[in-house]
């Protein structure tokens, strides 16, 4: 039988960097007007899958706590990937989605269309809108990512050690 996951684990750790992580993204969004792409959306809800996972870890017991971290770890390394195909475009090393840069709805008509394309912010995939120390806030979202993915599955095999016969 696995042990409970406890109030200090690597569950309870991963639970407060995508908490965090969250919280910088929308103080960036909210507080210094930088508004998101579409792949920093899909960063966000990487996190946000995360976060449930991992505070579902926390409250339950046994293999339930483990399989449970073993999914917030899964979505912690997918955003990382996420995080690395945006460095990739913003570093044109390749194309971005067909949603990047666009955030046209289903218009019917031209007029429409044209409508839509005057009044909509347009956010671009591979444009840099903030950076520190030489990396952007993808880089430094997969780095974050990465690591937290690591801390939890260093906190599974550690699990699994002390189960094994």
């Amino acid at each position: 039988m696995t042990r409970a996951i406890g109030p200090f684990s690597p569950a309870a750790a991963l639970a407060a960097i995508a908490a965090a992580m969250l919280a910088a993204a929308f103080a960036f969004e909210h507080l210094g007007g930088l508004r998101p792409c579409v792949l920093c959306w899909w960063q966000r809800y990487a996190w946000m899958a995360a976060l449930v996972c991992a505070l579902s870890a926390v409250a339950t017991r046994g293999r339930v706590a483990s399989a449970l971290l073993l999914a917030a770890a899964l979505a912690t390394l997918g955003g990382a990937g996420i995080a690395g195909y945006h460095v990739g475009v913003e570093q044109d090393w390749w194309r971005g989605t067909d949603a990047c840069g666009s955030a046209l709805g289903a218009a019917q008509t031209a007029e429409e269309r044209l409508r839509q394309l005057l009044a909509a912010p347009v956010v671009r995939c591979n444009e840099v809108a903030w950076s520190f120390a030489g990396l952007s806030m993808a880089a430094w979202n997969g780095v974050v990512a990465a690591a937290a993915g690591g801390l939890a599955m260093t906190g599974l095999r550690r699990q699994f050690t002390r189960i094994a016969p």
